[in-house]
């Protein structure tokens, strides 16, 4: 995972695929689809308004980077990427505001056709990067329909292909597979095969179905009396990252910075995995790690955040393009830690108790807990990732194909940090406040959570 300006932008010509004019003047007249926004989305976009309309326009799009090595057919190209779109019905679908409402749209497969326009020669990677973050802003704008866009940078020797999305459609696992995909795509049509992709489960499908689980429940529910306490003892707002991140509570949303670095190697990442393996694995060990790692920082006695999980429960929505992401309140008594491993122990039984709330929607919960959590920042809060992505399809040639997970870094107040297991070790990203206060504690809370690691995995005593 990576920003822009870290995914290798090398010079050449850029070429950009787009919803087809003709396919985007179909959408206008289309009628209302009956099934609505998950929750997730719903949250994003009103967010993204809300913010927009305190002045500030926040990008908050998301996508993959990689490589097509040899000279590239862009014909066949663009037949890879129209299958590729057709089978993601999320992709062509939208909304629209009626009133204070959001109403979906979307359109026919037999309705969708791409736009091929060369922009031209970039001789300057940084001019180029420049370029292609400008157009992302605009093409995969929250606010917006179509709200995606595909480039290529080609080369004699290969070509780099960047797919962007507002983060509505996407979530990290629909970005991990997606390089593989059109890679397949991309050798059937060079091969004169027929570039078909199989069908997949809609996400806008799961969209209907959460929601209508979600609007089950109302604000006597166990699960919204959970949520109620939590928030409560995070003093009626949903919790930041619990160290000093240098803000100012009456400035403007300040800037954000970006790091990303390799924690450990495959050796070291392995022997942590067997260690916290049977208090329920890696991400059970990070969480443990961070929470004493905030209590020798902030001096923090109880660590309380929200955890996400995906919510792909059922195996018809492991292919599928889409946002399938939850998050459950998580409280970790750390000042009752004496160690690494009873960390863990008291991390094991907090996500055991509330993993289960992820399946409902922060946003359900907090329209029925009735509080004022109109949104001024595109993060309503932090987080700590974790995710192993060992399993995705073709993640071994990942290094190879200069593949990456992008994110845009821009504005915001929390911090949402990235735990990631790939085939050559941990790796940690996060996005931070710019401040002063904020660079420092992240690069404490980073050194620690390495020699954290280092030390657990190389038998030496973690002391809390």
């Amino acid at each position: 995972m990576t920003d822009i300006q870290r995914c290798e932008v090398r010079p050449g010509r850029l070429v950009e695929w787009t919803l087809h004019p003709a396919t985007v003047e179909a959408a206008t007249g289309l009628p209302e689809d009956p099934r609505p926004p998950a929750y997730v989305q719903e949250a994003h976009i009103r967010t993204a308004r809300s913010v927009r309309e305190d002045g500030l326009s926040v990008p908050t799009w998301t996508g993959t980077a990689f490589d097509i090595p040899g000279q590239v057919d862009l014909d066949a190209l663009q037949g890879a990427l129209h299958a590729w779109t057709l089978r993601h019905e999320t992709l062509r679908s939208g909304f629209r505001w009626v009133g204070d409402e959001m109403r979906r749209f979307t359109l026919d497969a037999d309705a969708v056709a791409l736009h091929r326009e060369d922009v031209g020669e970039f001789s300057d990677a940084a001019v180029l990067t420049r370029y292609l973050q400008d157009r992302f802003d605009v093409a995969a704008d929250a606010l917006t329909w179509p709200n995606f866009v595909f480039s290529a940078v080609v080369r004699a020797d290969g070509a780099s292909v960047y797919m962007v999305f507002d983060h509505s459609n996407v979530d990290a696992y629909s970005l991990y597979r997606i390089a593989a995909e059109i890679h397949g795509l991309y050798a059937s049509a060079l091969e004169g095969r027929a570039v078909e992709a199989p069908p997949v489960a809609s996400y806008v499908d799961f969209c209907a179905i959460e929601r209508t689980n979600a609007d089950q429940i109302d604000d006597t529910h166990a699960i919204v009396g959970r949520w109620r306490e939590f928030v409560t003892r995070c003093d009626g707002k949903l919790p930041n990252f619990p160290v000093d991140l240098g803000l100012d509570p009456e400035a403007p949303l300040p800037t954000q910075k970006f790091m990303r670095e390799m924690l450990v190697d495959d050796t070291d990442a392995a022997a942590f995995e067997a260690h916290c393996r049977p208090y329920g694995g890696s991400l059970i060990g990070v969480l443990a790690a961070t929470a004493l790692i905030v209590r020798e920082i902030g001096g923090q006695r109880v660590y309380r955040t929200v955890v996400p999980f995906h919510t792909r429960v059922k195996s018809q929505w492991s292919d599928s393009v889409g946002w399938y992401v939850g998050g459950a309140p998580i409280e970790i008594p750390v000042d009752r830690a004496t160690d690494f491993d009873s960390a863990l122990e008291l991390v094991r039984a907090a996500v055991r108790k509330n993993k289960p709330l992820s399946r409902m929607p922060i946003a359900r919960v907090l329209r029925l807990l009735g509080s004022d959590f109109r949104p001024t920042s595109p993060d309503l809060y932090s987080i700590v990732s974790f995710i192993d992505a060992r399993d995705v399809p073709g993640s071994e040639r990942w290094q190879d194909l200069k593949a990456y997970a992008l994110i845009r870094v821009s504005y915001g107040d929390q911090v949402c940090a990235w735990v990631t297991r790939l085939p050559d070790g941990l790796q940690f990203a996060a996005r931070y406040p710019d401040t002063e206060a904020a660079y420092k504690n992240m690069r404490l809370y980073v050194e620690h959570l390495r020699e954290l690691i280092v030390s657990v995995t190389r038998g030496a005593a973690v002391r809390a």
